[in-house]
């Protein structure tokens, strides 16, 4: 039933970059301040979330500020106990358009929460840009 998908050798490196940035706002290499939050999306960058919610540049940036408040080094969420667990895996990049790469991904949060991820990604001089994201649950804790 599901599709086989593989990345061709063509896009070995653009996957390897992608897959290092994934999931987005939750590798402190890349930042966690609102400038470099703001500094990863594209200016019209939007999202679905698992509710099925659509939320807004603007609204996605005022929620990762209250996430990641006191210190934009610490490895700590905004209550004070360790991040959740992220274990992704079937990583997949396929290139839509010149500078454009749709990266889809599998994500197990805390061992209980697993949902398939989507996100699109531009390429641009000033490096890489989240143009949009989503997020469908596939299994419940």
């Amino acid at each position: 039933m599901e599709p086989f998908l593989t990345t061709g050798p063509a896009l070995a490196v653009v996957l390897e970059e992608l897959t290092q940035r994934e999931p987005i706002f939750h590798r402190p290499k890349f930042g966690r301040s609102r400038t470099d939050f703001e500094n990863m999306m594209h200016s019209d960058f939007w999202e679905i979330g698992v509710s099925g919610k659509r939320y807004s540049r603007e609204y996605v940036l005022s929620e990762l500020e209250k996430r990641f408040p006191h210190n934009a080094d610490s490895a700590e969420g905004s209550d004070g106990k360790e991040d959740d667990i992220w274990e992704t895996s079937d990583f997949h990049c396929r290139q839509l358009a010149p500078d454009i790469y749709l990266l889809t991904y599998t994500l197990l949060q805390d061992h209980i929460r697993k949902t398939r991820r989507t996100t699109l990604w531009q390429r641009s001089d000033a490096g890489w840009k989240i143009l949009f994201h989503q997020g469908t649950v596939v299994q419940e804790p």
